[in-house]
């Protein structure tokens, strides 16, 4: 099943997520109910958690969301069109973002760099604030003041944890997992705080770090799609269209770590917790490489099989 967080009429809600149409968890417990289908008593919240692999009405759900997959089609009553609410980042404040760099290797390539085999190395892991750079679909991603002039895009599998796991193993690391979504890691190429500064020697690293941090440059959604749905993470096609032009356009198959190799890595220092987001990397494709850039009204689509399709756009900050 795949899962949404949305508002409409100023409350935030959960529903089953069809792409252009969203059917409220409300109603679909409720239809199912009265249909003869399985609720199990299943609770409403927006706490998308507790529906998904790891979480406590997972099988609730699972039941509702199979009575659903044969009945909404004859029931057009129960559902929402997407235009009519505004959509919600499924994970409303995670308590960790932790993301990949370097995870394809024609992305370290086109950056000028030289992709190192798995065996021989590392994943380089770094962080972005929960509570302010996640973002919503559908939103608006103000280009910074402080540095407009070099903002990008990176389209990536994002992971959500759904079972604590600590010092896990690859072979049992995706039975942690609640679901996947998509996150676009929008990145500031070439933030130099304070220009007149005098260079020290980590000033490049954290020029780097900097740049990723900027309020709403987490943009996250437009749903999860189940992990007892989507059972191989490492199968995915990954698009972004700029203004309806390709720009990205990939494969998970491509990934130097796969999901589950990450997770091993994370846990064997970092406690992972339920509702934590992993971001696995971009492919080749951002915009650095032509020096292209972002700019007031520009759309982003960043799209993975299985999941649906993030949009945002840019405006000025």
């Amino acid at each position: 099943m795949r899962i949404c967080r949305y508002e409409l009429e100023g409350k935030a809600q959960a529903g089953f997520y069809f792409d252009d149409r969203i059917v409220p968890l409300a109603k679909a417990v409720e239809a199912c109910a009265k249909g003869g289908g399985k609720t199990a008593g299943l609770s409403v919240s927006d706490d998308l958690l507790r529906y998904l692999p790891g979480g406590a009405e997972h099988v609730a759900a699972r039941s509702v969301a199979a009575w659903l997959s044969t009945h909404a089609e004859s029931m057009p009553e129960l559902s929402v069109a997407v235009g009519k609410v505004r959509l919600l980042t499924p994970i409303a404040r995670p308590n960790k973002i932790l993301l990949l760099a370097g995870n394809y290797a024609k992305h370290i390539e086109e950056g000028g760099g030289t992709a190192v085999e798995r065996r021989k190395t590392f994943p380089y892991v770094f962080m972005k604030p929960g509570s302010t750079t996640i973002n919503h679909p559908d939103a608006p991603i103000a280009i910074p003041k402080v540095s407009p002039n070099h903002v990008d895009w990176e389209c990536e599998l994002a992971v959500v944890m759904g079972k604590r796991a600590k010092s896990v193993k690859e072979a049992d690391a995706l039975a942690h997992v609640a679901g996947y979504m998509v996150i676009n890691d929008v990145s500031d190429r070439e933030y130099r705080p304070n220009p007149q500064r005098q260079l020290r020697p980590k000033d490049t690293f954290f020029d780097w770090q900097h740049g990723k941090w900027h309020d709403g440059f987490c943009p996250a959604g437009p749903c999860i799609a189940s992990a007892d749905i989507l059972t191989d993470p490492q199968t995915l096609r990954l698009t972004l269209k700029l203004n309806g032009a390709t720009k990205q356009d990939s494969n998970t198959s491509l990934q130097i770590f796969p999901v589950a190799a990450v997770i091993e890595f994370l846990s064997s220092f970092v406690t992972l917790e339920p509702g934590d987001i992993i971001s696995t990397g971009t492919p080749a494709g951002v915009g650095h490489a032509t020096g292209t850039y972002l700019k007031p009204g520009d759309k982003m689509e960043a799209a993975i099989e299985g999941i649906g399709v993030l949009r945002n756009h840019m405006v000025a900050g």
